[in-house]
């Protein structure tokens, strides 16, 4: 069985300081971030770019420049921008970050109704996208809400506009989406082509319990405040300390964990 790689999704779209203190808001917070993540023992980090004025998500490219030139300057990690579309949908406001050339980002294969919006990605905005990553050499995390979506990203693999192997993010137990069940989870491994590399994004309290699933099933863990604010019910929790938690499950569990150059071999990412 391959190493663990521990995915830091440090800040998201929706997290505040209101809820907790811990949450990265600037680029210079989310930079710092990463290094403690990196330290505990993160091999990618998963990047959103929030307005310091007042916390909200942004598409501002500045931002997300300044975040990626401040990682690759601290850090060895993966860099894995979000073209997520809760700051702005429109192809243009998701794309342009792009350009910064990544190693990886993500890219959602399908629509999905929030709690309270419609989170609409057209076949044209995911072929539209993917054709950005190929030209630009950046590997797309396949974002996967429902099972439908693998198809979907296996489709763009057999149109020459991703390629092989392909890497899976399943995100469970988000409302609208697929419940964080340990049968969703086998089905959905199941539902892979052969070669496919994976990581399971459990939301909320399902973060932990996913996680341990995936240690035992050969698939990777993604941990962070964008997902789940608490380390137990009633404690709040800072990212570093959740990349440290599944360090330890890992070793308990007799896997290694993946170091940043590690994670690179295993998902197949290209040489810089």
């Amino acid at each position: 069985m391959e190493k663990l790689i521990i995915t830091a999704a440090v800040t998201g779209s929706l997290p505040t300081r209101k809820k907790t203190p811990h949450v990265p808001i600037t680029p210079a917070e989310i930079v710092e971030a990463g290094v403690r993540c990196e330290q505990a023992g993160a091999a990618v980090i998963h990047v959103h770019a929030r307005n310091p004025a007042d916390e909200s998500p942004s598409t501002e490219f500045k931002i997300f420049e300044q975040i990626y030139h401040g990682l690759k300057e601290r850090t060895n990690l993966i860099i894995q921008i979000s073209t997520g579309g809760r700051a702005g949908m429109a192809y243009e406001q998701r794309s342009e970050r792009l350009s910064l050339k990544p190693e990886m980002a993500s890219l959602t294969t399908g629509s999905v109704n929030f709690a309270d919006s419609v989170y609409a990605n057209s076949p044209e905005l995911i072929e539209r996208l993917a054709a950005d990553m190929k030209h630009l050499g950046i590997k797309p995390e396949m974002e996967i809400f429902d099972v439908s979506m693998i198809r979907n990203a296996v489709e763009l693999a057999e149109k020459g506009l991703a390629d092989t192997p392909l890497h899976f993010d399943f995100v469970m137990g988000l409302k609208g989406a697929i419940p964080a069940t340990i049968e969703n989870l086998v089905h959905l491994k199941h539902s892979l082509p052969a070669g496919s590399t994976w990581t399971v994004a459990g939301i909320g309290p399902a973060q932990l319990i996913m996680n341990t699933h995936a240690i035992l099933m050969g698939g990777h863990a993604r941990i962070g405040l964008e997902d789940n604010i608490y380390f137990r019910k009633g404690e709040l929790a800072s990212n570093e300390r959740f990349v440290e938690r599944m360090v330890k499950m890992a070793a308990e569990f007799g896997r290694g964990v993946a170091t940043p150059e590690e994670a690179r071999r295993i998902m197949s990412l290209k040489a810089r």
